[in-house]
């Protein structure tokens, strides 16, 4: 039976990526080597790493705008810190729209001043705060294009007088919009890109190199630009099944593709929330996110019924975030329609049976 995975992350990626993924294990480039086992300073790996990055900004539509693309480690949690300790001189100003966006503030509190410009906290974030101004005198402004546990996303960002960064860890590459208007976007790759292991970051080159601290070599933007992400060895098959997938959605027609695809899927699985009556949203409507729905039972006493029905249809990971419970279906790229039309149907079928 084919399983539906509609796990938060780590997340489903494309059959033919798993495909060529596990024939690289066993023998990468026909050299009878594995992808696990070559040097990261090879050739081939070399130019895995090239093609990555070349990926990453032609899919962003970025190429010769002054912007470098990065492969490093430590997931996004780790460019919380990394953020500050490049861009942070004085001040600098956040949006908290969730989980993630907190952290990022409280990474950034050690350093410096941290405003958080507007918050939905108090309404444990199931909207994206508006009509907030950005000071013109900070260093820069964060903020994270969709909430995963919540299940927002940001629909339009502002027009930014400063640097402005996003974390896009769980909706990069899944709809178009003008990224040059941020000048640094870091993202996880293991919800829309690969498996977990590496992170995306584009940096505009521009900005770096204004503060006055000293800045650990690890830690330093500038230092794995110059050494084309690779001061030290990169997670080799993290990059090379990133690459695959960026590959793929180039081959289906890129970012204006999917995000057609992904508006389906969004719109059905909505759809079905509204008109059944034993479930519920968590978010404000026009805060949606395409890439996570969350949602309730109305009765929980239909919980056991539901689980075990969706257990039967091959459905997994559908279980909210532990710290707000409930469902949640993550709509990632690789997330077939079908599969959605698969947990409607249980959904529908629960509201026949009640």
């Amino acid at each position: 039976m084919k399983i539906h995975n509609f796990s938060a992350g780590p997340s489903i990626l494309p059959p033919q990526v798993l495909l060529q993924a596990s024939e690289a294990v066993l023998n990468f480039n026909n050299d009878n080597l594995s992808i696990l086992e070559i040097s990261h300073r090879s050739k081939p790996f070399v130019d895995v790493m090239e093609k990555a990055r070349a990926l990453a900004l032609e899919l962003l539509g970025l190429e010769g705008k002054g912007y470098k693309a990065l492969f490093l480690q430590g997931g996004a949690s780790t460019q919380f810190l990394m953020v500050a300790l490049n861009l942070l001189e004085k001040r600098a100003g956040y949006l908290n729209t969730g989980s993630w966006s907190d952290k990022a503030i409280k990474e950034a509190k050690i350093f410096d001043d941290i405003y958080e410009v507007g918050s939905s906290k108090s309404a444990n974030y199931n909207y994206i705060p508006k009509g907030y101004d950005i000071p013109t005198d900070y260093d820069y402004f964060h903020c994270t294009s969709n909430n995963t546990i919540f299940g927002t996303q940001i629909k339009e960002f502002p027009d930014c007088p400063i640097p402005m960064v996003c974390d896009m860890s769980s909706d990069i590459f899944s709809r178009q919009l003008d990224f040059s208007k941020f000048d640094l976007i870091y993202a996880g790759a293991q919800k829309n890109m690969g498996p977990a292991g590496t992170t995306l970051v584009v940096v505009k080159e521009d900005i770096l190199g204004k503060v006055s601290r000293k800045i650990p070599s690890m830690m330093d933007y500038k230092v794995h630009i110059s050494k084309s992400s690779m001061f030290n060895t990169p997670p080799v098959f993290a990059v090379y099944t990133s690459m695959l997938t960026l590959e793929w959605l180039k081959d289906l027609g890129g970012i204006k593709a999917i995000e057609k695809e992904n508006e389906k899927k969004a719109r059905l699985m909505y759809s079905e929330i509204d008109l059944n009556p034993l479930f519920k949203g968590f978010s404000v409507k026009e805060d949606r996110s395409y890439m996570n729905a969350t949602f309730n039972l109305v009765d929980d006493t239909l919980k056991e019924t539901f689980d075990t029905m969706l257990k039967e249809a091959g459905i997994s990971g559908i279980n909210g975030h532990r710290s707000v419970g409930g469902y949640r279906a993550s709509m990632y790229n690789a997330l077939s329609l079908d599969s959605v039309k698969a947990l409607v149907e249980v959904m529908s079928e629960l509201e026949s049976k009640a």
